[in-house]
């Protein structure tokens, strides 16, 4: 596949993930689409499918090779599991830990807050109860 389209998958992949759109991202993946790839602004697919909660798709993402620990942006998102712990996608969250994310991995390349700090400030206890089982720690 050459560069160019792989470039116009990834963005259509990260937009779908953003909107929650499962079929389409699903059909993107077939086509060749990426799951790890960001798209120029440098958000990956499986950080725009945590952040909204889009759990089918964290878990395609994830069967598709994404790996759950990558973090996205340019330097101001994060990783998945802090994003979906912020917003209380506890689904999400269990997924990514289901697939070996981290639960203790801080953010912003070690030196930010780790998904526990966000599911307490939420505060959205499911979700921190779901980090504590699989050993995250403040």
């Amino acid at each position: 596949m050459n560069r160019r389209r792989q470039k116009k998958l990834s963005r259509r992949l990260v937009t779908a993930a953003r909107l929650g759109r499962t079929a389409e991202a699903g059909a993107l993946l077939r086509a060749g689409a990426p799951a790890g790839t960001p798209d120029p602004d440098g958000t990956t697919p499986l950080y725009a499918a945590a952040v909204h909660g889009a759990e089918d798709i964290v878990r395609r993402l994830l069967e598709a090779g994404a790996h759950p620990d990558a973090e996205s942006g340019h330097g101001d998102e994060g990783t998945p599991l802090c994003a979906a712990a912020c917003w209380g996608h506890t689904g999400a969250v269990r997924a990514l830990l289901a697939h070996g994310a981290d639960p203790n991995l801080r953010e912003d390349h070690g030196t930010g807050h780790t998904p526990l700090y966000w599911a307490l400030r939420g505060p959205h206890p499911e979700t921190a109860e779901a980090l504590r089982a699989a050993g995250a720690s403040h």
